[in-house]
């Protein structure tokens, strides 16, 4: 019990997630109403969440892989593995700027969710092709959604700072979640003064640093310092698409993974987590980590993935490499001033999404339900989540003129209905000769695994 007590920088040595750029403080955003927001009356409020009272334990089941994929140097997705990453340690003082001049950014862009969706197309027909029943094993998932989407609502409950859009649609019962940035926001993203997008810079070096294309060896590049994995190049990705499910609630949830530690088993329990920090110099570094803590705890644990963190100086130079075993982050920060439970996470969670589902399920239906209504969730921190449903103008803003139902890509919108006419043509009451029967429905194929 003693060591629970311990300091992080007596564990460590060394705080600053280098991958993401500074983001403005509260009082800079005027889209953010710290006090309350202003309600239509079409809008539907949820409350900001209590840290401080008893909260429900919520299950959330152990992530289970479904498929990988790759995207290449030129955006281009392929369900191979041909982007994987093996993790290997980095050299001791490795310099995080080297490679600065040669690094391809990928420009910023709207959150859309059309490679995971692509994924649970090929997992559908695959269900299909084996006689499973793809589209019934669809209709049972409750969520839909990139793992950067899911860890803003999960831990909203801590956040003071930084609020957050969505935008939301309901097909045939499961709710696709998709992060909502404005144009005039992308171009604010893509315009990162020179000492933070350096900052940015250093977490995809420490990636380069700490991957090989072969699990037991270092890269050794000619022309390159040893243990170099090669200049950073964002728009190449290998990423993990599974299943799981919190409270009643079952999900599909998509992400990139850094790389696999020794061999790729297919399972979660070999994937890497990369973050970088600063080194940790006194009681308010360590507060500063202690709290970070919360967003690399989830994005892990969304996931299933153990994190290695690297810690760095001011100037980009790695001095310690410390592993952390999801499950015992939290123990990390208990009892600590400004701790944050993961349980009231889930509760809250758990919660927000029953209540999304609530309230579009509530409305009333429309001829707009055929063209794919969109609904805006938006979180103010002290404040809570406000949904509300887009008219025309805010539906066009999200198309954003490309071919599109809502934020659906056309091809997938297309998908989803031939699925509904066939399951509605298959279930349809069959007269034969004077005898009224019915073909019966079919029963739901449930995918081994989600029995829980």
């Amino acid at each position: 019990m003693a060591s629970l007590k311990r300091n992080i920088s007596d564990i460590l040595d060394d705080g600053h997630d280098d991958r993401a750029a500074k983001r403005p403080a509260i009082h800079d955003n005027p889209d953010i109403d710290i006090a309350s927001p202003r309600l239509q009356p079409s809008d539907h409020h949820l409350v900001y969440p209590s840290t401080t009272s008893t909260t429900k334990p919520v299950s959330f089941q152990q992530p289970t892989p479904l498929l990988t994929f790759s995207y290449d140097q030129s955006r281009t997705l392929s369900f191979t593995d041909s982007a994987l990453r093996y993790y290997v340690d980095p050299p001791h003082g490795a310099e995080l700027r080297y490679g600065y001049e040669r690094w391809i950014k990928r420009p910023e862009e709207k959150g859309r969710i059309d490679g995971l969706l692509k994924a649970i197309s090929r997992v559908k027909q695959k269900m299909e092709d084996s006689g499973g029943g793809g589209s019934e094993w669809l209709r049972g998932i409750g969520i839909v959604s990139w793992r950067g989407v899911m860890t803003k609502i999960l831990t909203a409950p801590y956040e003071d700072r930084d609020g957050w859009e969505m935008n939301v649609m309901q097909v045939d019962g499961t709710l696709y979640l998709e992060e909502h940035v404005s144009d005039a926001k992308l171009i604010e993203k893509e315009d990162m003064k020179p000492h933070h997008r350096l900052q940015s810079y250093y977490g995809y070096s420490f990636e380069a640093w700490s991957t090989s294309s072969r699990p037991d060896r270092m890269e050794a590049l000619p022309g390159h310092p040893s243990g170099w994995g090669g200049d950073v190049n964002t728009s190449v990705q290998w990423c993990s698409v599974v299943k799981t499910k919190l409270g009643d609630t079952r999900m599909v949830i998509g992400g990139e993974v850094d790389c696999v530690r020794d061999k790729f088993s297919g399972q979660t329990t070999s994937f890497v987590e990369l973050k970088t920090s600063l080194v940790i110099r006194g009681p308010q570094d360590e507060a500063r980590f202690e709290k970070k803590l919360l967003k690399f705890y989830f994005q892990s644990f969304l996931l299933g993935v153990p994190i290695v963190v690297g810690f760095r100086t001011p100037s980009g130079q790695l001095t310690t490499v410390q592993s952390f075993k999801t499950i015992q982050i939290p123990r990390l920060v208990r009892g600590k001033p400004g701790a944050w439970d993961p349980t009231v996470c889930l509760d809250w969670g758990d919660r927000f999404l029953r209540f999304l589902r609530s309230v579009i399920q509530g409305s009333p239906s429309t001829a707009e339900d055929d063209k794919g209504r969109v609904w805006r969730a938006k979180f103010n921190p002290r404040a809570g989540v406000t949904v509300s449903l887009l008219d025309e103008t805010g539906v066009s803003e999200v198309v954003a003129g490309e071919d599109r139902v809502g934020f659906l890509p056309r091809w997938y919108w297309d998908e989803l209905r031939r699925d509904q006419t066939q399951s509605e043509n298959a279930n349809t009451p069959v007269k034969v000769e004077s005898v009224e029967t019915s073909t019966p429905k079919s029963a739901d194929v449930i995918p081994p695994g989600w029995q829980i």
